[in-house]
């Protein structure tokens, strides 16, 4: 037998009702707070009251046209990124695993585009994670992701995140894009060590290569800044962008410069589903929240609350924690335990957090989130570590 649902998912045995701010609630009351956000996707909260709004209204109006007719929404929405990030252009899609599809074909297309139709090749760092399609898993090169579907999409090559010269190593003549996350989330929340990004721009600058962030975890808010390369003091050819772009709706975006995007023409790429006017409504509402003054500074208030919680608790529990690791809203903590069994009792004990490699918890509250629900996550968490012990 084999359930309806493809098993494909090692699934948690409980499911929730309703969600409110930063918490979800079963069909029998009980109460959790959510510090994973359906991992880092409902920046906003559960069932945000504008984002609500708006998905209403429009659901009343227009759900589907398809591309081949102007969608007023998606222009809009594309503006508004246009305007807060570096990018010139959008596309709009379902995912994050859509959008960085969308990247590699932007940088090949771009590197043909420019006379150069032998440069393919896209370097990646072990430890990323891109999303499950074939061409995203063999970017991110996981062996365990990667087992049982046959050889490797070709065209990538991987240095250790963090090592710049190993980087710099593997250009080639080939070489068409450098893709990396400004902070690997699924990798183990490990950040970029300082100039670092910045290495990688100058050495895409230095040999034609476009310089592409995967910022599907890191973006809109989540590492104290709207987009984590602006804390590098750099700018991407390449961005991806998915998660808590739509507060829970599903919708991706794949923004670029005019140069990287100059190979694009129509017809180089599409999607049936991606930019409809219900995302894109609902999209705009997030991002229009998320750009008000002082929102993403009171979100990194927040973050410096929870970091100095964090290390309070890796002081007091060093059998239990080894390290914080982190920026902002976008936390994880490497354990000494079973992080598989932390997980499940932090559940048990009412707190919900991602699971990540490396041995490491991920904490990704809303962006919503303020000190009286850090407070009780941290008790939370000291309660189990005790326990543990």
């Amino acid at each position: 037998m084999i359930s309806a649902v493809l098993p494909s998912y090692a699934r948690a045995n409980v499911s929730f009702e309703r969600g409110e701010g930063a918490y979800l609630f079963t069909a029998d009351g009980k109460k959790y707070l959510d510090f994973a956000s359906g991992v880092a996707v409902t920046g906003l909260g559960h069932c945000h009251p504008h984002l609500v709004k708006v998905l209403t209204e429009q659901a009343q109006k227009l759900w589907h046209c398809s591309n081949l007719f102007q969608v007023p929404g998606q222009q809009k929405l594309a503006e508004r990124l246009i305007a807060r990030s570096f990018a010139d252009t959008a596309f709009f899609c379902n995912s994050g695993a859509e959008a960085v599809e969308c990247a590699i074909k932007i940088a090949r297309k771009y590197q043909s585009a420019s006379g150069h139709p032998e440069k393919y090749r896209l370097i990646a760092c072990t430890g990323s994670f891109h999303g499950r399609t074939l061409a995203t898993l063999a970017a991110a090169g996981s062996p365990k992701n990667l087992l049982g579907f046959g050889p490797p999409t070709p065209g990538f090559d991987h240095a250790p995140f963090g090592d710049l010269a190993a980087a710099v190593r593997l250009v080639g003549p080939e070489t068409a894009a450098i893709l990396v996350e400004p902070i690997q989330g699924d990798g183990g929340v490990r950040v970029a060590p300082p100039g670092y990004l910045a290495g990688l721009r100058a050495l895409a600058d230095r040999t034609g290569a476009l310089l592409m962030l995967d910022e599907i975890q890191t973006g809109l808010g989540r590492t104290g800044h709207l987009f984590a390369y602006q804390a590098a003091g750099i700018e991407p050819d390449v961005m991806t962008l998915a998660k808590a772009l739509g507060g829970g709706f599903p919708i991706g975006a794949c923004v670029a410069t005019r140069r990287a995007a100059s190979g694009m023409t129509a017809g180089s790429h599409a999607s049936t589903f991606g930019g409809n006017p219900l995302a894109v409504a609902v999209a705009g509402a997030a991002l229009g929240l998320l750009a008000e003054p002082g929102f993403v500074a009171a979100a990194a208030r927040a973050g410096a609350q929870l970091t100095a919680a964090l290390d309070r608790l890796v002081l007091h529990h060093p059998d239990v924690f080894e390290a914080r690791r982190g920026v902002g809203l976008m936390q994880g903590l490497r354990c000494r335990v079973s992080s598989a069994d932390m997980v499940e009792r932090l559940r048990a004990a009412g707190l919900i957090v991602a699971p990540a490699h490396d041995n490491v918890i991920r904490l990704l509250p809303p962006l919503i989130v303020r000190e009286p629900e850090i407070d009780e996550a941290a008790a939370i968490l000291d309660q189990v570590a005790a326990a543990m012990r």
